[in-house]
């Protein structure tokens, strides 16, 4: 079969691998329909070195199940289904508490950690697949799923960011990045009651698309500027949440700029550092709180799902772009140029 691998920074292909098999009682394989490119999957692409490669990528994907092990009960052949970003089998203590991400069996775990499946491909073997895939109600060829596809991570992402944080009816947000997941997180904000939303970004086309999702303002400015147009949008005392969905340290001081005193700061943006302010006089001295982390999509799925089955809201709108797997490298390439927004994927 056909699959995507990074051999390195800028060095994506297209090859043929061996067909992925159920080897587990516990596995499904899934024949993938539509799949994509992650914010997050630009990371290794601007910084891997050639000796961590070649590696298969994707972590976003629905399917059709062609087959199941002897042990699994809740798809069946022919089902469709959709995959988190993360592996769990949906019944231990932290899957019962909401935190998939912290799964303690021992298949569990991220995309990344299985060095021989990945999203970006023709098929996939899914571990622990009855508390990891999810069935869809919708034909494959229906016009959801985009949408739909925006469940395995962006949209569950951003809507985590927004929980994390607190945002209700009574806080005031501000959104870093108009990536995805910013402008998903924008829409889970507007989603759980939050009247006031500015959105720090400088793409205009993704800034419309954010204002539909639901941001009251936009604050194209970055670093001291954006924090003082924030400021000033607030009355000189930030917001009472920061959705923060870059991942890079510029962000994080962002957020603390224009964190209202007593906030929370909640960061789904992978984070490509590992020390930050945290002392008494950027989080402490001012109560704020420091939220976020790897999202438990399979959590909101069941939840977020039926807004998306009748029309209340569009989340597959971040695809901005379509292509076949010859074409990934090139969707590679236009999401790290800021060309494409988020590049969809129909093997």
């Amino acid at each position: 079969m056909r699959a995507t691998l990074m051999y390195g920074a800028g060095d994506v292909r297209v090859e043929n691998v061996p067909d992925s098999v159920v080897k587990h009682p516990t596995d499904a394989l899934v024949r993938i329909t539509a799949s994509c490119v992650c914010g997050s999957d630009l990371h290794p692409y601007g910084s891997m070195k050639p000796e961590d490669g070649p590696a298969r990528m994707g972590h976003e994907f629905i399917g059709i199940v062609e087959d199941t092990g002897s042990q699994v009960a809740t798809v069946r052949r022919g089902d469709l289904v959709v995959a988190p970003f993360a592996i769990s089998d949906n019944t231990c203590a932290f899957c019962r508490e909401g935190l998939h991400t912290s799964c303690a069996h021992p298949q569990a775990g991220f995309w990344d950690g299985e060095a021989e499946e990945g999203g970006q491909a023709e098929a996939v073997r899914v571990p622990l697949a009855d508390g990891t895939l999810v069935r869809l109600p919708v034909a494959a060829d229906s016009a959801l799923i985009p949408s739909l596809l925006t469940l395995s991570d962006v949209f569950g992402t951003g809507y985590h960011a927004a929980v994390a944080g607190g945002v209700d009816e009574r806080t005031s947000v501000t959104v870093i990045g108009d990536g995805a997941v910013g402008l998903l997180a924008v829409l889970s904000a507007k989603r759980l009651g939050a009247e006031r939303i500015i959105l720090m970004g400088r793409h205009r086309a993704r800034t419309g698309l954010g204002r539909e999702f639901g941001a009251t303002d936009v604050v194209s400015a970055r670093g001291e500027e954006g924090i003082e147009a924030v400021r000033e949008l607030t009355g000189g005392h930030g917001t009472h949440v920061v959705l923060e969905a870059v991942g890079h340290m510029p962000a994080y001081e962002q957020a603390l700029g224009v964190v209202r005193p007593g906030g929370v700061i909640s960061r789904v943006g992978v984070p490509q550092y590992e020390t930050a302010p945290i002392g008494f006089g950027s989080l402490f001295r001012h109560n704020i709180r420091l939220a976020g982390g790897p999202a438990p999509v399979r959590a909101y799925i069941e939840e977020l799902m039926p807004d998306i089955l009748d029309g209340t809201i569009e989340p597959g709108k971040v695809f901005d772009a379509t292509t076949g797997l010859d074409g990934v490298p090139a969707g590679y390439r236009n999401m790290a140029d800021r060309t494409s927004l988020k590049v969809l994927i129909t093997p």
